[in-house]
């Protein structure tokens, strides 16, 4: 195989320079080179820190000294362009230093432009506070039959199929060992789920995969039968996500395994593509029907929805049939525009989908001003790393956060771009055996547990230098944002808050979306309002 080509050679170069050797003594140079190349690379097959070492034996070292196989060097060298890479170096070098237990402070002042439009900070206090405990927790689905004590930091939904076997291993009993969450992904509970026992979030997508007929169609008896066990502590049904939604989720057929075919209940080696939209409900109350069925089907579980935010009178009409059916999901998650994903297209990665601050304002803000803010628990995800990520989607009206990509740099992601190809570099994002066997699940696990602690230090100190003694003290008013060369504002001001109940009256809040899509909005149906439609009907003609 190509990938131990430079191994191989090494050694049959050790061989040939020793025969030379003992002919003409100067070959001895070589001789004691090639060994040293050599062991090398045995040392890259027998050490477990390392899964890019031990799938590219000596050429790993390249990498290293590059310091990207993947897209930084490429575009920095052929398109002289960086900023199209997804992270860049120095966010991964924050997630790998907290990984690895390592200092992860930073030399010579801020690595950041203070003065660049879109620069953001937290302010400090003169009078800051010591918080001993950074175990920040909050209870979900209260009023549930089983109500989940959660972190507010968990692992981002990824399917197994689109992460292989012991990238799933690893992430759960990091999940395990620190007490947070792992949502399993639309892929289903894999038995790699199971194995270590850690705490799941079951998310059921469009292809109600694990919980489906022959047909495609939701089976309660299948789900009743997953969701009832114990490792699962909550419902997640996925209307959209961040990187393509009105999509549809996506996993290659190179990476649709036999073992894939029988935890999802799909064909091998076909592209698995789930339906752009789910087939048990088509309206806003149709779907607090559904959340009500998998809520008794599980025992009494909390359950929820998590969605990308797209046309505001299709939020809206959930909002309202909430408002009137008195039937409440336990919580909302609110994927950001700019999720990541293995495989979608680059039309919807860039430009479909909200980004996440506006999308959670407005749920936040909706929901305040119908008074179910206190009743409805809300989490957030997109492009969240550090803890300052952390603290600001806080502020911005989120009870907690979830993080995908950041748990996969602390597997050892170097961001190689090949999740679809079925060629993972580092054995995370591939069901090929011979390179997701070389990724020593007890040592990922351990680095997923630490990148999930030490973030939460982080987020417990800035806290501190705040004043603040816990997460839910955060508002939009601690975060700023410098709007030009010589303003700077508030989240607070940036994104206007609704007043509780300003929903309930008669009179609208003067905010834009608001004046323009809650009247017309329907608690009966997605579809466009007739006013809306009848204007698209008019630019047409």
């Amino acid at each position: 195989m190509y990938r131990y080509l430079a191994f191989a050679t090494s050694i049959i170069l050790v061989a040939v320079a020793f025969a030379l050797a003992l002919a003409w003594p100067a070959w001895w140079w070589g001789f004691a080179v090639f060994a040293a190349i050599a062991l090398l690379g045995t040392l890259d097959m027998l050490q477990k820190t390392s899964s890019l070492r031990r799938n590219y034996p000596i050429l790993a070292h390249f990498r290293y000294g590059l310091e990207a196989v993947g897209p930084e060097m490429r575009q920095y060298f052929i398109e002289g362009d960086t900023t199209q890479v997804p992270f860049s170096r120095q966010q991964r070098s924050l997630v790998y230093q907290r990984s690895k237990n390592a200092m992860d402070v930073v030399p010579f002042g801020s690595q950041q432009d203070m003065y660049a439009v879109g620069y953001e900070w937290l302010n400090h206090s003169l009078a800051p506070v010591e918080i001993k405990d950074p175990d920040f927790r909050l209870v979900i689905g209260e009023n549930a039959k089983q109500p989940y004590d959660a972190s507010v930091l968990n692992i981002s939904g990824m399917s197994f199929g689109a992460l292989s076997a012991n990238a799933v291993r690893a992430l759960n009993l990091g999940a395990k060992l620190g007490n947070f969450y792992h949502d399993t992904g639309e892929g289903s509970i894999s038995p790699y789920h199971r194995e270590n026992g850690g705490d799941l979030t079951w998310q059921v997508a469009s292809g109600y995969f694990g919980c489906r007929d022959e047909n495609g169609h939701f089976d309660p008896e299948k789900f009743a039968m997953q969701a009832q066990s114990p490792q699962v502590k909550m419902i997640e049904i996925k209307l959209s996500q961040g990187a393509k939604p009105g999509h549809g989720g996506v996993l290659p057929a190179a990476k649709v395994t036999a073992e894939i075919s029988v935890t999802r209940g799909v064909p091998a080696g076909q592209d698995c593509v789930s339906p752009s939209k789910h087939s048990e409900f088509s309206t806003p109350l149709g779907l607090l029907d559904f959340i009500t069925r998998l809520r008794e089907l599980s025992g009494g579980k909390p359950v929820g929805f998590k969605l990308a935010i797209g046309h505001p009178w299709e939020w809206f009409g959930i909002a309202k049939a909430m408002h009137e059916s008195g039937v409440l999901p336990d919580f909302i998650v609110v994927d950001g525009g700019e999720g990541g994903t293995g495989a979608a297209p680059a039309e919807f990665i860039d430009h479909i989908g909200t980004p996440m601050l506006p999308a959670l304002q407005l749920v936040h803000n909706t929901l305040v001003g119908l008074d179910l803010r206190d009743k409805i628990r809300i989490g957030a995800a997109g492009r969240i790393t550090s803890g300052f990520d952390v603290a600001r989607v806080l502020a911005m009206g989120a009870d907690w956060c979830n993080i995908a990509r950041g748990f996969l740099f602390s597997l050892g992601c170097i961001q190689s771009q090949s999740c679809h190809n079925d060629k993972c570099p580092t054995g995370i994002a591939t069901q090929d055996p011979s390179r997701w066997k070389h990724l020593d699940v007890a040592t990922k696990a351990q680095r997923v547990r630490h990148f999930h602690d030490n973030t939460l230090k982080a987020l417990r100190d800035l806290l501190g230098a705040a004043g603040l003694n816990h997460p839910r003290e955060l508002g939009p008013e601690h975060i700023l944002r410098r709007v030009s060369a010589t303003q700077i504002r508030s989240l607070a001001g940036l994104y206007p808050q609704l007043q509780p109940g300003a929903l309930l009256g008669g009179e609208l809040p003067e905010h834009i979306v608001f004046q323009t899509f809650w009247n017309v909005a329907r608690a009966d149906t997605f579809a466009p309002p007739s006013r809306i439609a009848a204007l698209r009907m008019s630019k047409s003609a």
